[in-house]
C-alpha cells in the first residue's frame, strides 16, 4: 500500500510553513500590502497542493515533476521571506523560523527527488 500524501514528513513541514506565513501576515506592517500578501500565500500553498496532486498520479515520473514545481514554490517564499526582511515588514526572529524551516523543506524535497528518480532508473531494467 502507498502512502497518502498527508504521511509524508515533507508534507506536514509544508503545512507547518503555511500556518507560520500566516501568522508572520497578521503583522500590522502587511495590513496594506495587498500583492505581497496575495504572491506569499499562493507560493506557500503551491508547496504542499504540488506535493499532493503529483502523489494521486501513481507514477513517480509524474510525481517528480510536481515535487520540483513544489521547489520551485519554496524558493519563492523564501524570496518573499528575503523581501519582508528587507522592507522591514517584520523583525528577524519571526522571519528566520520561517526561512530556515523553508531551507529545510527544499532539501527534503530534493531528497524525495533523488530517492524518486533512482526507483524510475532501476525500474527501466
Amino acid at each position: 500500500m502507498t502512502k497518502s500524501f498527508e504521511e509524508f514528513e515533507v508534507h506536514k513541514k509544508g503545512v507547518l510553513l503555511t500556518k507560520q506565513v500566516y501568522q508572520l501576515l497578521k503583522n500590522p506592517t502587511f495590513e496594506k500590502e495587498y500583492d505581497f500578501k496575495s504572491q506569499i500565500k499562493r507560493a506557500v500553498f503551491s508547496i504542499t497542493n504540488n506535493i499532493a496532486e503529483g502523489s494521486e498520479y501513481n507514477s513517480n515520473r509524474q510525481f517528480v515533476k510536481f515535487l520540483k514545481i513544489s521547489k520551485g514554490s519554496c524558493g519563492e517564499v523564501r524570496n518573499m521571506l528575503v523581501l519582508a526582511k528587507e522592507l522591514d515588514f517584520s523583525n528577524n526572529q519571526e522571519i528566520k523560523s520561517s526561512y530556515d524551516l523553508s531551507i529545510e523543506i527544499s532539501q527534503n524535497l530534493s531528497n524525495f527527488i533523488n530517492y524518486l528518480k533512482k526507483n524510475i532508473d532501476n525500474n527501466k531494467g
